[in-house]
C-alpha cells in the first residue's frame, strides 16, 4: 500500500509541474519577442559568440521535444521553437545551446551525465525484465522472488537517482548561460528576460521533481532491503 501511495504522489507532482510547464510555454510562445529574431536564428547567434563552429541547429518533429545531442553535436528545436519569434523560444533555443557551450568547455557535469547514460539505459531495461520476471514467476513459476529482486532494484534506483541529480547542475547551467547571454547580448527586454527565466525554472522542476521521485523510491526499496535482513 506505501508503495503505491508513494507512486501516486509522485505522480501527481510530476503531472503538476508538466502542466505548469505547458501552461508556460504557451504564456510565453504568445509574447512576440521585441529583436525579432526566431530560435534558430537565436541558437546560431549564441554558438558563434561563444566560438562554436561545429554543431548545428536543426529542425526536429513534435512538442517539447527539444535538446542538445552531444554525440552528433546538434542543438535539436521543435518546430515551435526553430521558427518562432517569441520569448519563449527564445528562452528554449539559448538553454539547448547551453548545454553546447558546456560541451564545448568540458563541463564536467556534463560530461558524467553523458558516461551515465548508457547505464542508465541498461538500469531501466533491467528493471523492466525484474517486475516482468516477478509478475511471470509470482502467478505461474513460483520461483522469482521479491527478496531476491529487491537487491537488484535498490542498485537501478541507485543509477536513476545519481542520474537524476547529476542532470540538476546541468540543466541550471545551462539555463545560467542562456539567461546571461541573452541579456549581454541584448536580445530580450528586462520584462522579456523574466518571463524567459519563468519559462526556464518551470522547466528545471521537471528534473528537480524527478530527482525527488527517484530518491523517494530508492529510499523505500532500501528500508525493504533492509528489513527482511
Amino acid at each position: 500500500m506505501l508503495y503505491l501511495v508513494l507512486i501516486g504522489v509522485i505522480a501527481l507532482l510530476s503531472f503538476s509541474v508538466q502542466q505548469n510547464l505547458k501552461r508556460k510555454f504557451k504564456k510565453y510562445s504568445q509574447v512576440g519577442l521585441s529583436m525579432g529574431l526566431n530560435g534558430r536564428e537565436v541558437a546560431e547567434l549564441m554558438l558563434r559568440d561563444n566560438g562554436i563552429d561545429d554543431v548545428k541547429v536543426v529542425s526536429v518533429q513534435g512538442r517539447l521535444t527539444d535538446h542538445y545531442n552531444p554525440l552528433d553535436k546538434t542543438v535539436n528545436l521543435s518546430p515551435e521553437v526553430y521558427e518562432g519569434r517569441s520569448v519563449m523560444a527564445t528562452a528554449v533555443a539559448a538553454h539547448e545551446c547551453g548545454h553546447a557551450v558546456q560541451h564545448a568547455r568540458a563541463y564536467a557535469p556534463l560530461k558524467m551525465r553523458s558516461a551515465l547514460v548508457p547505464i542508465q539505459n541498461a538500469s531501466g531495461r533491467i528493471m523492466n525484465f525484474i517486475f516482468m520476471a516477478m509478475l511471470i514467476g509470482s502467478l505461474f513459476l513460483g520461483m522469482f522472488t521479491i527478496e531476491f529482486a529487491i537487491p537488484i532494484i535498490v542498485a537501478c534506483y541507485f543509477v536513476f537517482t545519481v542520474f537524476a541529480f547529476i542532470t540538476l547542475p546541468v540543466e541550471y547551467d545551462a539555463t545560467k548561460r542562456a539567461l546571461a547571454w541573452i541579456d549581454e547580448r541584448s536580445i530580450v527586454t528586462g520584462q522579456e528576460h523574466d518571463m524567459a527565466k519563468d519559462a526556464l525554472n518551470a522547466a528545471a522542476r521537471t528534473y528537480l521533481v524527478a530527482a525527488i521521485g527517484s530518491l523517494i523510491m530508492l529510499l523505500y526499496w532500501l528500508l525493504q532491503m533492509l528489513a527482511d535482513r
